[in-house]
């Protein structure tokens, strides 16, 4: 399909930058740099039954996480191995590379579209984000990448199902354990009438699946049977 003029002109001035190399999109209209569609590292299998991780062990059918906590979820798939990709999400997530979420989304689509629509979800749900740390950033990743997927694959996205009302500690150096008592009550539904019987909660990156789990136990109170999730990066199975 070809870019209508207003498009190509917004391209001229203020170029696409690349999701992976993060300087100007070369061929001009990609989505990513020729030279670096082969630098992600995808998840190939085997990979965890609950939470997609990968696994070193063939002969294995869970993680080490999924075999020693009982998780909220019914299952979720992730595109990327984190380390591939940490410094473009990073950039995506804290630095205004609103544009990686089309790159993103596409390659979602294509290498998950499958197991997304085999999921028959109703609705794509985005991890919401504390309001101050939107008013910081400006947007929510999460919400901006399930829009694009959304899009493309024709899935309703519910931005307002739920919301986080408590500001909680940064994830990243906190244990499991002290990742779930960061996030008890960070969450609630902001519907009376939840008319939903499957989801998918999109997020950008998947560590010890307590983000997902806290949201759950409040989609499950509010009536939705199956749950899943869909991120762009995680780690690697134990």
């Amino acid at each position: 399909m070809k870019k209508a003029f207003p498009g190509i002109l917004a391209d001229l001035l203020y170029p696409r930058r690349c999701p992976v190399c993060d300087r100007a999109v070369m061929p001009f209209g990609s989505l990513v740099c020729g030279t670096c569609m082969s630098k992600p590292v995808y998840i190939k299998a085997p990979y965890c039954m609950k939470c997609g991780k990968e696994l070193s062990d063939e002969g294995a059918e869970y993680c080490g996480d999924c075999m020693r906590r009982r998780h909220l979820f019914d299952g979720g798939r992730a595109l990327y191995a984190y380390r591939s990709m940490s410094d473009s999400i990073y950039r995506f997530k804290y630095r205004g590379r609103r544009e990686y979420a089309a790159y993103y989304a596409a390659d979602m689509a294509e290498r998950l579209g499958g197991w997304i629509r085999r999921c028959r979800p109703d609705a794509l749900v985005p991890v919401p984000i504390h309001t101050s740390k939107r008013r910081n950033r400006g947007y929510n990743q999460a919400e901006v990448l399930a829009k694009e997927l959304g899009a493309i694959l024709h899935i309703p996205v519910e931005n307002g199902l739920i919301r986080r009302i408590r500001k909680t500690a940064p994830m990243k150096d906190l244990s499991a354990s002290e990742r779930q008592n960061n996030l008890k009550r960070a969450f609630k539904i902001c519907r009376n009438d939840v008319k939903l019987d499957t989801i998918i909660i999109i997020d950008d990156i998947y560590t010890t699946g307590s983000t997902i789990d806290a949201m759950s136990y409040e989609l499950r109170r509010a009536g939705v049977k199956k749950i899943y999730f869909a991120a762009l990066a995680i780690g690697r199975g134990l």
